[in-house]
């Protein structure tokens, strides 16, 4: 990953290392996974920075650590698939879930670095990857634990909590749930609040193919709902395969995907407060800005499309595409039961040429994504589901897709596990880091972040075209 390098900070020592099993003990039972929560088992991470207060200053890192256990272990009882494992189903190889009571992993540590050496805290910073645990399990998904988490003790009295979760486990807003859950059972300068949250359900009935509920949509014919998200994917990568693609990245004829691997890419941050957002909207819309109806999600994919495609130099009649994900637990019928804790997310697709792309109004490229987003329904969520049943593949980065996720609904900053809000939660390198996350600004709250990682060639010539019409 090419971006700031951490070889000048202090060095982060693990000083303990618990399993935490749940308070009451469940029964062991399996829990069958739906193809959406099998897309990425894998540990996703966020940092959580709390800067140095007079409030927490006497308190031991040995208090904060046993609070956050006690509050761990009550949490478990209730989401008790997260101290469970990943099993192999030996019958068709597929990933379930054992409940098997195996408990997640508590770490303590302690570096002389201090938070404000960090800089900018919603930068990427590698020596960020050192605030969370990053368990050793082989490849084996049965030997990882589901979440892990570490506290760290800053040399100026500050804290930050890295933690890590499988996808396969929770979706962002079952993360943020389980969380919210967990802060408020642990009782750190503050009474246990207990959640308020409706109480989880992990059972994916609903999601899971064999559920005689589910009535399979036909492969094709005139009646057929298509996964439009997947089929685009496929034209995707065979346009690639095809050297249809763009100049230096391109090898033709080749039948082989352009190289442009993940770990050439910087991760960048950029801020979009309230002010600038409504100074996109009027100058791309002129005076239709006050009657043509535009969340600020559809407004800045539409620009981040647009700049991107731009910045990396698209040949004028690829087929470029716009994914982002989008929550069914609304679309489904019937809904998904209030609380659902597993993965409740497709991906939905806008696809255009890139010279349609450039030319598009704003308006326009609004308007597809608007399409899209109608496009999810019930019939969607099983073609999708569907489509996902065969053997699966790692995505390929590729120039001419375009992937944003939407954070924005999920203030984790809000998450107070000390007193107050954190100072900023920074999301850890992900296995696909392309992603454009929209993060809800701590300070600003009609303000955005935009965490994007680019080729290092290209990030001047995006944040050109990005911040245009932005000030």
């Amino acid at each position: 990953m090419a971006t700031q390098h951490d070889e000048n900070y202090p060095t982060v020592r693990v000083t303990k290392t618990v399993s935490v099993l749940p308070k009451s003990l469940n029964p062991t039972q399996t829990i069958h996974l739906s193809n959406l929560d099998r897309q990425c088992p894998l540990l996703m991470y966020v940092v959580f920075f709390y800067k140095s207060s007079a409030a927490y200053q006497n308190l031991s890192l040995d208090s904060i650590f046993s609070c956050l256990k006690s509050g761990l272990e009550e949490t478990l009882s209730i989401w008790y698939p997260a101290a469970g494992r990943l099993s192999l189903n030996p019958s068709d190889g597929k990933l379930n879930l054992w409940c098997s009571n195996d408990g997640a992993v508590l770490v303590e540590a302690v570096t002389s670095a201090k938070i404000n050496e960090l800089g900018d805290l919603s930068q990427y910073n590698e020596f960020f990857e050192h605030l969370a645990y990053k368990p050793d399990f082989h490849g084996n998904f049965s030997e990882m634990p589901l979440v892990v988490a570490q506290v760290t003790r800053f040399g100026c009295g500050g804290y930050s909590i890295g933690i890590g979760s499988s996808h396969s486990l929770f979706d962002g807003p079952a993360t943020y749930d389980f969380l919210h859950a967990w802060a408020s059972n642990s009782a750190i300068l503050k009474q246990k609040k207990g959640t308020k949250l409706y109480k989880p359900v992990h059972e994916r009935g609903a999601l899971l193919l064999e559920n005689p509920g589910i009535t399979k949509l036909p492969e094709s014919g005139s009646s057929a709902t298509r996964a439009v998200a997947i089929d685009h994917l496929y034209q995707l990568i065979k346009q690639a395969m095809s050297g249809q693609t763009c100049g230096p990245d391109t090898m033709f004829g080749s039948g082989k995907l352009p190289d442009v691997g993940n770990s050439n890419l910087v991760l960048k941050t950029f801020h979009l407060s309230g002010a600038m957002i409504e100074s996109l909207k009027s100058k791309v819309f002129g005076d239709r800005s006050g009657s043509f109806s535009c969340s600020s999600f559809e407004l800045l994919a539409a620009h981040v499309w647009k700049a991107r495609t731009k910045a990396l130099g698209v040949m004028k009649g690829s087929m470029v595409c716009l994914q982002f994900a989008v929550d069914i637990r609304k679309k489904t019928v019937p809904p998904l039961p209030e609380g659902f804790s597993g993965n409740a997310y497709v991906l939905a697709s806008a696809a255009l040429t890139a010279e349609e792309l450039e030319a598009g109004s704003h308006e326009d490229i609004v308007d597809k994504i608007k399409e899209a987003k109608r496009s999810i329904s019930n019939d969607y969520v099983i073609a999708y589901n569907q489509a996902l049943d065969g053997p699966q593949g790692t995505l390929p980065p590729l120039n001419q897709l375009t992937l944003v996720s939407d954070w924005t609904r999920m203030p984790f900053h809000k998450i107070d596990f000390f007193h107050g809000e954190a100072a900023y939660v920074s999301p850890l390198l992900s296995p696909i880091p392309q992603v454009a996350y929209f993060m809800q600004n701590p300070i600003d709250s009609r303000g955005v972040d935009m965490r994007i990682g680019l080729l290092p060639q290209s990030l001047n010539a995006f944040s050109h075209y990005f911040l245009t019409n932005m000030q």
